[in-house]
């Protein structure tokens, strides 16, 4: 795996039309595939947010700008914005990456859009607080659970320990039991239907806005299978933590992600931790290997 490098925000526009994106005859226009992109990738869409918080904290900007590099990398076609996808945007996407504040608050129009792309199957990856929001009982049909907004619901900095539940799990590969400085949340709305299935729990720890939920079992780490409403499948998968950006920087954490992607995309769980970028001609015509 590699490292993820900041990049100057002042390069980063407040919206991406179009981070990367590619169709198998070409980008838009006809213009040339970027280099390094594979045309058959599966469609991935990052919805990002404007940066709350301190530094290192929730940093969504950067996901989106790190993320459509990572992702890239792996064999994805990556689209994304600091706004919610529109129809158009859903229309090519495979899986939907959440990672924003409070992406439970969304207008009639949004919502209308996203219903319709989970009733087609859509899938989605929420992380962190993207689960949050006025109305908790509707977003939990989307991703399994979720939390509401205005509760004290959270633990803040603490020692995030993962206690690996399914290790036969293809998405939990190789995870160990790890602990990291993150944040967890307790007090989860459930879905009333579909298949939730726990990756991994975290005892809450002490911390003051704990109080009384400390040692309570949580699930920070999940899968979630439903009905769309269109007949189909639809597919979501969590990842709780994330209010420490340098965690996605975690090896064992990028390459679990990277299952739970695909997963939700309804691809080969393996798909993106795998893929091999083919040969390119560097210059003077010698064939030379992508590196990640």
């Amino acid at each position: 795996m590699f490292s993820l490098r900041r990049i100057s925000l002042l390069l980063l526009p407040l919206s991406f039309s179009s981070v990367m994106f590619a169709q198998a005859g070409g980008g838009p226009g006809g213009a040339p595939l970027p280099q390094g992109q594979n045309p058959n990738g599966m469609h991935v869409y990052i919805w990002a947010g404007l940066k709350s918080h301190g530094e290192g904290l929730h940093d969504y900007p950067q996901f989106l700008a790190d993320w459509s590099k990572v992702l890239t990398q792996h064999g994805a076609v990556v689209d994304g914005a600091l706004h919610a996808p529109r129809a158009a945007d859903l229309e090519r996407a495979d899986v939907v990456i959440v990672y924003k504040g409070d992406a439970g608050y969304v207008s009639d129009t949004d919502k209308a859009a996203l219903d319709a792309y989970v009733a087609r199957g859509g899938g989605l990856v929420s992380m962190h607080d993207s689960l949050c929001g006025p109305d908790p009982a509707y977003f939990a049909t989307l991703v399994g659970a979720a939390k509401k907004h205005g509760e004290v619901n959270y633990t803040l900095e603490a020692p995030i320990h993962y206690s690996v539940v399914d290790k036969a799990s293809p998405i939990m590969k190789d995870m160990p039991e790890l602990t990291i400085t993150d944040e967890a949340f307790y007090s989860l709305t459930m879905a009333k239907t579909g298949t939730f299935h726990v990756l991994a729990n975290n005892e809450i720890p002490g911390t003051p806005s704990a109080g009384t939920h400390k040692g309570e079992v949580v699930p920070q780490i999940w899968t979630y299978e439903h009905s769309g409403g269109g007949g189909k499948t639809a597919r979501a998968f969590v990842f709780m933590q994330g209010h420490t950006y340098a965690n996605f920087a975690n090896e064992s954490i990028q390459k679990m992600l990277l299952r739970g992607i695909a997963w939700a995309g309804n691809h080969p769980v393996d798909e993106l931790v795998n893929y091999t970028p083919p040969p390119r001609r560097g210059r003077g015509g010698a064939t030379e290997i992508l590196k990640k």
